[in-house]
C-alpha cells in the first residue's frame, strides 16, 4: 500500500490548458443563426422519417385498443428505446464521418466544431446526440438558450464542448486571418494613474 500511495505522490501534476490554443483558433469565426440550425434539425428529422418509411422501420402498434397492461407499457417503452437508439446512432455517426455535418447541416451550410480537438471524436459526436434529449427535456428551453448563450451554445452544444458554425460564402470571420491581436502602445503617463 505504502508503495503505491509514494508512486502516486512522487510526481506532482500540473494543469495545462490545452484548450488555450485550440480557442484561439476558433476565435471570431461565424456562429450559425437560430434559423439554419432549426432548418437544419427539421430536415435531419424529416431525413430520418424518410429513411425510415422507405425500410418499413416504423413498427407503430395497431393495437392499442383495450385496457392498460403492464405487457403494452413494456413494449411501448422498448419502441421509445430503439428510436433513440436510432436517432442517436444517425446524428453521431453522421457528424463523426462528415467532420462535423449532418444532411441538414450540409443543406443549411452549417457545421459543428469542437471546442477541444480539431475534430469531432466518436464520444463527443454521441455526446452531442444524446444532448439533443436534454435539449427537449427541459422543455425545448435547451434550444432556446441559444439566444442566451454568448457563443450562442445550446444545451447539447455545452455537454459536447462544440459550436455550430456557418460555412456559406458570404460569412466572414472576425478580425485578421492571422488572429493577431494589434498591439496597444500605452504611453508611461497613463500607467503611473
Amino acid at each position: 500500500m505504502e508503495n503505491m500511495l509514494a508512486k502516486l505522490n512522487r510526481e506532482p501534476r500540473h494543469f495545462h490548458a490545452h484548450e488555450t490554443a485550440r480557442f484561439d483558433a476558433l476565435s471570431g469565426l461565424p456562429l450559425a443563426s437560430f434559423k439554419q440550425r432549426m432548418w437544419a434539425i427539421t430536415i435531419d428529422v424529416l431525413a430520418i422519417f424518410i429513411v425510415k418509411g422507405l425500410l418499413g422501420l416504423h413498427n407503430h402498434h395497431d393495437d392499442n385498443e383495450g385496457p392498460m397492461t403492464v405487457a403494452r407499457l413494456l413494449m411501448d417503452g422498448a419502441e421509445y428505446i430503439k428510436e433513440l437508439v436510432e436517432s442517436t446512432l444517425y446524428f453521431a455517426v453522421a457528424v463523426k464521418l462528415s467532420k462535423g455535418q449532418t444532411i441538414g447541416k450540409w443543406f443549411m451550410k452549417v457545421r459543428i466544431v469542437s471546442l477541444t480537438h480539431d475534430e469531432m471524436g466518436w464520444w463527443q459526436s454521441i455526446e452531442r446526440a444524446l444532448g439533443y434529449g436534454a435539449s427537449l427535456l427541459e422543455g425545448g428551453f435547451g434550444f432556446l438558450q441559444f439566444f442566451i448563450n454568448r457563443n450562442r451554445q445550446t444545451v447539447h452544444d455545452r455537454i459536447a464542448e462544440t459550436i455550430v458554425i456557418d460555412e456559406r460564402p458570404t460569412a466572414r470571420r472576425l478580425g485578421d486571418v492571422d488572429h493577431e491581436e494589434p498591439e496597444i502602445e500605452i504611453e508611461p503617463k497613463a500607467l503611473e494613474a
